[in-house]
């Protein structure tokens, strides 16, 4: 944009930010909260990463990138995903939408052909309420007939073998239910 202040567009910006982050997590941060905070449409961000060619931390934010607009909307669900590409897992769908009697639920991470949940919990879930709500949450989607797996996001950090071990053992016991 040429008249008045210098500024850019909201995606342009995104990425600008990205590139300039100390660190590689943060840059993942600037992406996911533009994203999440709905500052800039996923296709408008996709768009305007295809023109940049190489820059700072080109692979790091092309991967970020994708995984964000494809659905994560935080780091930890980022890091599931990440995770579960290096383990040969399937990638799950991202922020699937299920009804339920209260309204809708978002659910972080669904492999449907197995009807598992992963819901990825930040230190938020931890704060007034937000465990009453998650639980009803997590009952809905059992009522529904699916699994649900809830890993907290210092889990992940601290023991992410841990962590993926059991999304990968919850995943082959329900292939193997379907197979009997």
């Amino acid at each position: 944009m040429r008249a008045g202040l210098p500024r850019a567009r909201v995606e342009v910006a995104t990425i600008r930010g990205a590139q300039w982050a100390r660190t590689d997590r943060e840059a993942a941060l600037v992406v996911c909260l533009a994203v999440q905070q709905r500052l800039v449409h996923p296709a408008r961000l996709l768009a305007a990463w295809a023109e940049v060619r190489g820059g700072r931390r080109h692979r790091v934010l092309d991967a970020v990138i994708r995984d964000v607009c494809d659905g994560a909307h935080s780091l930890g669900e980022l890091d599931l995903s990440r995770m579960c590409r290096r383990a040969g897992l399937p990638a799950p769908d991202r922020q699937v939408v299920r009804r339920a009697p209260g309204g809708r639920l978002y659910l972080d991470a669904v492999w449907d052909d197995v009807g598992l949940v992963v819901e990825v919990d930040g230190a938020h879930h931890l704060l007034a309420l937000a465990p009453v709500d998650d639980a009803l949450r997590a009952n809905e989607v059992v009522i529904g007939g699916e699994r649900v797996l809830r890993l907290p996001v210092l889990a992940l950090r601290l023991d992410p073998a841990r962590c993926l071990d059991q999304v990968a053992r919850a995943r082959a016991a329900l292939l193997a239910r379907a197979a009997a």
